[in-house]
C-alpha cells in the first residue's frame, strides 16, 4: 500500500490506495448480488478510487434485458442528473476565467441570454439557477424538460417563459429544477462560444482523463457502443423521452471509473475557494451549487430516469465512487446509495 494525502475535501487527510484484497472483493461480490436480487434490477456497475486512480470497478448481473451479455466496468450508462454538478463545474470554471459572475443577470435586457421579461424573471441569476431558488419550473408534473419533446432548447426556453410563471421570488425558495440546469447549459454556449457537449469534453472531461463520457441518444436504436439496456416496467419507456436534450441537466452516459475520475479530481479543474462556493449550501441545507452537501462534509449526486439511477460520492475522506443501475423501482435510489457504502466499508485499507 502507497501512502497519500488528499487535499481535493480542501484539508489534508493521510489515505492508503489499496485494492480490496480477494476475500474482501468476494464479499462485495455478495452484496452487489444480493442487492440486484432483492430490487430486481438487472444489472450494476460500481467503481471506487481517489485522485483519478481507480482502486477497484466491477460489473454485476448483466447490460441487457435477455441476460446475455454480462456487464463490465466498460459499460456505459445514463447517468440522469448527475450530469449537473459537472455543468456546475464548468460553470465555476468559466467564473475563474471572467467569462461570468454567479451574481451575473440571465434573462434580462443587456443579461447574458437576454430578451424581454417579467421583472421577477429579470432578477433571475446564474447563482439562482446554480441553487435551484430561480422562483420556479420545478421538476414536478409541469416539468418543462419533459414536455414539447420536439422543441429545441431555444424554443423550449421561449415557451417556458412564456406558459409557466414563477410561484417564488428568485432567492426565497429552493426547487430543485431540471429546467434551471439546462438554462445554464446555455449560459455556457453563450460565453464560451462552444456548443455544450464540445465544451465540457475539451474543457472538463479531457482534464480529467476521461474519453467515453458522451451525450445519450434518444432510442434504442441510438445506444452507443457498451451503452446498457435501460429495462423499464413499461417496456421502450426508457426510449421515449428527448434525453439529448436534456445534456446539461441529465444527458451524459459515462461508465462508473469516469465518474470516479472526474469527482475524485475538482482540484485539477477549479481553485480551493471555488470548490469550497461550490460545495457551500445556500437556501437548502442540504444543496449547494450542483452538489448535495452535509456538514461532515461528504458531497454527492444522484440521478433517475426511467430505467436507470446512479450516485456519485465524494467524501471527506478523499475516497470517491459511483454506482450505476439499468433499472429503477420505487426507493432504490436511496438504497442504492446506502448499499455503495456498505460495499466500500468492506474494504479495510479504505477506512470508511
Amino acid at each position: 500500500m502507497k501512502r497519500r494525502t488528499f487535499v481535493g475535501s480542501l484539508v489534508a487527510w493521510p489515505v492508503f490506495a489499496a485494492r480490496p484484497e480477494q476475500s474482501e472483493e468476494k464479499s462485495i461480490r455478495g452484496i452487489a448480488e444480493g442487492f440486484l436480487r432483492e430490487h430486481g434490477i438487472q444489472g450494476m456497475s460500481i467503481a471506487y478510487g481517489r485522485e483519478g486512480v481507480i482502486e477497484f470497478e466491477q460489473g454485476y448481473g448483466f447490460a441487457d434485458d435477455e441476460g446475455k451479455e454480462l456487464m463490465t466496468p466498460e459499460h456505459r450508462f445514463r447517468i440522469a442528473s448527475i450530469s449537473k454538478p459537472i455543468t456546475a463545474t464548468a460553470v465555476m470554471m468559466c467564473a475563474e476565467k471572467g467569462l461570468l459572475k454567479l451574481d451575473d443577470k440571465v434573462f434580462a435586457p443587456q443579461s447574458i441570454l437576454g430578451g424581454d421579461c417579467s421583472e421577477d424573471v429579470a432578477a433571475i441569476t446564474i447563482d439562482h439557477l446554480l441553487t435551484h431558488t430561480s422562483g420556479g419550473w420545478a421538476n414536478d408534473k409541469n416539468d418543462p424538460m419533459f414536455k414539447n419533446a420536439a422543441m429545441k432548447h431555444d424554443e423550449l426556453i421561449v415557451w417556458a417563459l412564456t406558459n409557466q410563471k414563477q410561484t417564488h421570488k428568485p432567492g426565497e425558495h429552493f426547487a430543485y429544477s431540471n429546467f434551471g440546469y439546462c438554462v445554464l447549459g446555455r449560459v455556457l454556449e453563450k460565453v464560451t462560444k462552444q456548443p455544450y457537449e464540445t465544451l465540457i469534453t475539451q474543457q472538463v472531461l479531457s482534464k480529467c482523463g476521461i474519453t467515453s463520457m458522451k451525450i445519450a441518444g434518444n432510442t434504442l436504436a441510438e445506444r452507443q457502443p457498451k451503452e446498457v439496456m435501460y429495462l423499464t416496467e413499461k417496456p421502450g419507456a426508457a426510449y421515449g423521452m428527448n434525453v439529448a436534450r436534456m445534456d446539461s441537466h441529465g444527458g451524459w452516459i459515462a461508465t462508473a471509473g469516469d465518474l470516479v475520475r472526474f469527482v475524485s479530481q475538482l482540484p485539477k479543474l477549479l481553485k480551493a475557494e471555488s470548490i469550497r462556493t461550490m460545495t457551500t449550501h445556500g437556501v437548502s441545507e442540504s444543496y449547494a451549487r450542483g452538489w448535495n452537501v452535509n456538514k461532515v462534509p461528504n458531497w454527492w449526486h444522484g440521478g433517475s430516469l426511467p430505467g436507470t439511477s446512479t450516485i456519485m460520492v465524494h467524501t471527506a475522506k478523499g475516497l470517491c465512487w459511483a454506482g450505476l443501475l439499468n433499472g429503477r423501482v420505487e426507493g432504490v435510489g436511496r438504497a442504492l446509495d446506502k448499499v455503495m457504502w456498505q460495499m466500500g466499508g468492506v474494504v479495510a485499507a479504505w477506512g470508511l
